[in-house]
């Protein structure tokens, strides 16, 4: 897999995001997306040949093997690595979309017709919305994957031996998995990093949410400012408090203090 287009296209999202979305991209790429390329597929590139049965039985192995090793750790690490980082590509796609939206905005009504857009990458309006959907995707994704880890590999770890007992082995065989130290350390290490993912994640999402909280808490607190220091005027009537009829074919309204009564006021 060429990781480096996808690491081209996913560097422009970084100045689109906030200090904690930046530590999160630093983090996805060199903690996880180089130690994939650079030891993970090495350590597990071996991983079905070295797999040892104490047997000879024709197809014993490959059985034990796959009872052993459901999803390879490779393959389940590329497919969440893929979904946790095309959220921030949609992010940049959105950014695009407003750009391009604003010049031919631009283009129809000429340069002095205003701006649809002030800033097109400023998280606002539904850029915003795609940003903490993102940010809940992302988290959500490693969320799902490390339960699906957990549930294929108990406690993230690999024990040296495994026993078999599957379908064509004659009987109770020993399987032997190579490198199984190796392979623990990059596990947890993979964990590890994809917990810290998670809080970053939700630390900014409560950031955005409580900025914006913020700014809306301010911006009604400058509305009622303004609604007390300039209280809306009222007309002045000529005779204050009264009713003013001024040639109505029609009855008036009756009065509280005189229901049977037709009061009918006029100005001379």
């Amino acid at each position: 897999m060429n990781w480096g287009v996808f690491e081209g296209l996913l560097s422009g999202a970084n100045k689109y995001s906030t200090a904690f979305g930046r530590i999160w991209l630093s983090l996805v790429f060199i903690f996880r997306v180089l130690v994939y390329l650079v030891t993970a597929e090495r350590v597990w590139g071996d991983d079905h040949k070295d797999f040892d049965c104490n047997t000879r039985q024709p197809g014993c192995s490959n059985v034990c093997y796959d009872e052993t090793f459901p999803v390879s750790h490779v393959r389940l690490w590329a497919l969440q690595l893929i979904l946790v980082t095309c959220p921030s590509l949609l992010v940049v796609m959105h950014v695009a979309y407003r750009k391009a939206r604003e010049q031919k905005y631009r283009e129809a009504v000429g340069e002095g017709g205003g701006y649809l857009y002030l800033n097109p990458g400023k998280k606002r309006g539904g850029l915003w919305w795609t940003y903490v959907c993102s940010l809940v995707f992302k988290a959500g994704v490693d969320t799902a994957f490390l339960y699906v880890f957990h549930a294929f590999y108990p406690q993230y770890t690999l024990p040296p031996v495994v026993k078999c007992h599957a379908a064509p082995c004659p009987n109770v065989v020993d399987c032997f998995i190579s490198k199984p130290s190796e392979k623990n350390i990059f596990t947890l290490f993979m964990v590890i990093t994809a917990v810290i993912c998670i809080l970053l994640n939700l630390v900014e999402l409560a950031y955005l949410i409580g900025k914006r909280c913020r700014e809306c808490g301010r911006a009604r607190k400058a509305a009622q400012v303004t609604y007390l220091g300039h209280p809306p005027s009222k007309p002045n009537d000529l005779l204050s408090g009264d009713l003013i009829f001024l040639d109505l074919d029609t009855h008036p309204p009756l009065l509280p203090d005189h229901p049977r009564e037709h009061v009918k006021k006029t100005i001379l």
